[in-house]
């Protein structure tokens, strides 16, 4: 797999999942605990609509975090050395990268969960580098509004996995459990005190480019949900000054919408927004 370096030194392992003449090219930002290759189904339906696709495994995770550990799989999930700060920093380096190698093309940038909160903190300062954004099981990142307590409990009576609450599918969690490369430690015991308050924030005022960006969540997502994305959507009009920001809700859908039993409809809620986006320009 291709590998780059960030500012700390730690080899980053990512993928590719190219076509032909692509119409854009999206850059995938998974969630915390996971990573890229999950994201194998939603790249495909992405290549066969004309679309090239990169993942990366962010600090500490996946075969990045294998590496960075020395192949101890209980220490999954951590950062290491720069935290927080220094994850964020490499996605954004590998918007650069992307850029580098598709200087023609739009650039769209998709975060999920943890991921689409580093989305936000790149946005506010960076969205001139991107032409389209999308969220997925993302909220609005303030006390209220983003659930940093027990995630399962919601969903603890409806199976043994313990990760019931990532989607109705069954196989999901199930499949989690068995992936040796996630882990289910919460957020707040991987990264400590300090980084789970630098998620603390909102979107900042007066973009620098009024990019189109799309918010998906399931209603019954214990993350945030809709009552919580649809403050966001609002924050993204009032604060930052985005028109054109649209919101899907999917019923009873839980964490990972991309994973749902409705996967289908939301990937394919997804390739038409796109298509809409990239017939204007």
């Amino acid at each position: 797999m291709p590998t780059f370096t960030d500012e700390h030194g730690i080899a980053i392992t990512y993928d590719v999942w190219p076509v032909s003449n692509p119409r854009a090219v999206i850059q995938i930002a998974h969630g915390v605990g996971e990573h890229a290759q999950r994201y194998a189904g939603l790249a495909r339906h992405l290549n066969a609509n004309g679309f090239a696709v990169y993942a990366d495994d962010h600090r500490g995770h996946g075969r990045t975090g294998m590496a960075q550990w020395d192949g101890d799989a209980t220490r999954l999930g951590h950062l290491g050395d720069g935290g927080l700060r220094a994850a964020v920093a490499a996605v954004r380096q590998f918007s650069g990268i992307i850029r580098d190698e598709n200087p023609d093309l739009p650039l769209a940038i998709l975060g999920h969960s943890w991921g689409s909160f580093m989305v936000q903190m790149i946005l506010d300062h960076h969205s001139a580098d991107y032409d389209l954004a999308v969220l997925s099981g993302s909220a609005y990142r303030l006390p209220g509004y983003l659930n940093s307590g027990d995630l399962k409990k919601r969903y603890a009576h409806l199976g043994t996995t313990g990760m019931e609450w990532l989607s109705r599918d069954p196989e999901v969690a199930q499949g989690f459990v068995d992936d040796p490369l996630t882990t289910s430690v919460p957020l707040a015991k991987l990264f400590g005190p300090a980084d789970t308050l630098r998620i603390i924030g909102r979107p900042a005022r007066n973009f620098a480019r009024d990019l189109p960006l799309l918010l998906q969540v399931g209603g019954g997502d214990p993350v945030g949900g809709e009552r919580s994305v649809r403050r966001l959507e609002r924050a993204y009009r009032e604060r930052s000054g985005l028109t054109d920001v649209t919101t899907i809700v999917y019923p009873d859908a839980r964490h990972e919408v991309f994973n749902e039993t409705n996967r289908a409809d939301v990937m394919a809620d997804l390739t038409v927004w796109l298509d809409a986006r990239l017939a204007r320009r």
